[in-house]
């Protein structure tokens, strides 16, 4: 029985760089903490930092186009203060048997500052927060009209994130205080919660077409031995509108026609996500071209390459993603 990929999950990413930037003095909400007196009155921005963290590590929870692949840049220090990469997918198995399954690995990092100090002399410490996050989901497909399902899915996710202060000794010698969580300190992610579904595909030889709306809603919270000064939780909500256009061109590869892809998706953010990273939309346009395998005995039955513009408030950039088909 050969398995059937459908809609947003018809593909599984396998390379997806994106760089984005930020409108002067937009990331600055993110990047740097409030000046603070002392260091151990840092812990009253590591927690808010921290929740910040949650909502970001919700971007990996589902698959995406828009978010699959973000580098957001920090103009002041022209670094990137954020970075996400996500490997992700899903499919149906079959018509017969319409079980939905969805995966993904993703990898982010966040640099936030911290300052301490008097107001006239605040240190500045920046901080390297990496994550790692599994998410998976599993769902059924109800057929409403032909080439119309509803699918209702539950997901979920686990997550690590460790602190780094390494190479900042030689600065944080002569501040007083605890950096608790900011030296060393870990954090232990559950996510869980679900999407609802509308999935339409229509496949026909001169075209194919598919359609995706998706609403994901998934409470992140801390768990385990997460360090006492950064226990937390963040509620993420999102939907999501996709589609793709393939049509065969006037030429032909590996005995089937190559095809061009045009590509559309737009991303609305809510609950704890909205305005983290300075926008609460981003939108992404994109073409490419398709080649199909299938002639051939092997597993990979179509590879393809598309170029996307993706744009939100204060915010813009460019990516290359491969895909491959099953």
């Amino acid at each position: 029985m050969r398995n059937r990929f459908r809609g947003f999950a018809h593909y599984l990413t396998v390379i997806a760089i994106l760089l984005l930037t930020l409108d002067a003095g937009i990331y600055s909400g993110v990047a740097h903490g409030a000046s603070s007196g002392d260091a151990d009155l840092i812990g009253d921005k590591i927690q808010e930092r921290a929740n910040a963290v949650l909502a970001l590590m919700g971007y990996a929870v589902v698959p995406d186009v828009t978010t699959s692949s973000l580098s957001i840049q920090n103009n002041a220090t022209a670094n990137p203060g954020f970075k996400l990469m996500q490997l992700a997918g899903g499919f149906t198995l079959s018509g017969s048997v319409p079980l939905y399954l969805e995966g993904g690995l993703a990898y982010s990092r966040y640099d936030p500052e911290f300052s301490a100090g008097d107001d006239l002399d605040d240190v500045f410490i920046p901080v390297k927060w990496d994550s790692l996050m599994a998410s998976g989901g599993i769902g059924w497909d109800f057929p409403i009209v032909p080439d119309l399902v509803f699918r209702p899915v539950f997901n979920v996710s686990l997550g690590h994130v460790e602190s780094d202060l390494s190479g900042l000794d030689d600065q944080i010698d002569d501040i007083d205080g605890d950096f608790g969580f900011l030296d060393g300190g870990r954090l232990n992610v559950v996510g869980y919660g679900g999407s609802v579904m509308l999935d339409y595909t229509s496949y026909l030889p001169a075209r194919e077409i598919d359609v995706e709306w998706r609403f994901t809603g998934v409470r992140m919270q801390s768990f385990g031995n997460t360090s006492s000064d950064v226990r937390g939780r963040a509620d993420t909500l999102n939907t999501n509108l996709w589609a793709r256009w393939r049509a065969p061109t006037a030429y032909s590869l590996l005995q089937r026609p190559l095809r061009y892809v045009l590509e559309g998706a737009h991303s609305t953010f809510f609950g704890a996500q909205a305005g983290i990273l300075g926008f609460n939309h981003l939108t992404s346009l994109g073409m490419g071209l398709e080649l199909d395998s299938s002639a051939y005995d092997i597993y990979v039955t179509r590879a393809r390459v598309v170029g996307r513009y993706v744009f939100g408030q204060n915010i813009r950039g460019f990516s290359i993603g491969l895909a491959v088909s099953f």
